[in-house]
């Protein structure tokens, strides 16, 4: 497979990078060809302009948001890497998602959109958090941010199926789970299209008529 990985953090020292680099090592031990997309590296502007609002007009986006689609549509499988800021991706992060996701490229542009315009293909998301698993589960963090990300955000980009891995203690080393952490990334690079935490994306769901919870659903 052809990899994509994607990774938002402007420290190149940073424990992000040596997550996104055990991802690497790990895809490549299993024959996989990778392509990273560095967006803070390489200068990505994520601000969304009226330029690019023009996409709901029919007008085709700015060279830059079309090389970065070209890359995407390559990719046979796709990673993003990225800290958990303010229980949150990084305003690079989101404004990639805003700008690179077009409408007419990546969905269609009605009142109830049903999933992506785009081939399926199996995504990991590692994000990296400072918080303990305490502070993720006192008020359930973990799960609403869980929820967030696969039925608003990355379940409608034709990501199936889907993994999405908070990995906590990060900010410390002291906890003693960076070895763990690095371990884990370098077995999801490996496991890339068939990994075992992956789950069918929010496309299954709406093709078989199912709610989040797996569920009849009945619309309104």
């Amino acid at each position: 497979m052809h990899i994509l990985v994607v990774i938002a953090h402007p420290n190149q020292q940073s424990f992000s990078h040596a997550i996104a680099q055990k991802v690497i090592d790990g895809a490549k031990d299993k024959g996989h060809t990778v392509k990273t997309l560095d967006l803070y590296q390489i200068g990505f502007n994520p601000i969304l302009t009226k330029r690019d609002l023009e996409q709901f007009e029919g007008v085709k986006m700015p060279d830059d948001v079309l090389e970065h689609q070209r890359l995407v549509e390559e990719a046979e499988g796709i990673f993003f890497i990225f800290p958990v800021w303010w229980y949150g991706m990084p305003a690079m992060m989101k404004g990639w998602l805003d700008r690179v996701w077009s409408a007419g490229w990546a969905y269609h542009w009605k009142h109830d959109p049903e999933g992506s315009l785009l081939d399926h293909r199996p995504c990991t998301i590692l994000a990296l958090t400072g918080a303990s698993s305490n502070q993720l589960n006192r008020w359930s963090y973990d799960k609403q941010i869980h929820h967030l990300w696969r039925y608003g955000v990355f379940g409608y980009c034709g990501f199936d199926p889907l993994r999405i891995t908070i990995l906590e203690d990060c900010a410390f080393d002291g906890s003693g789970k960076h070895r763990g952490h690095l371990e884990a990334a370098f077995r999801a690079g490996q496991q890339i299209g068939s990994d075992p935490e992956a789950t069918p994306g929010i496309r299954c769901f709406l093709d078989h008529g199912l709610d989040h919870k797996g569920e009849k659903f009945i619309p309104r």
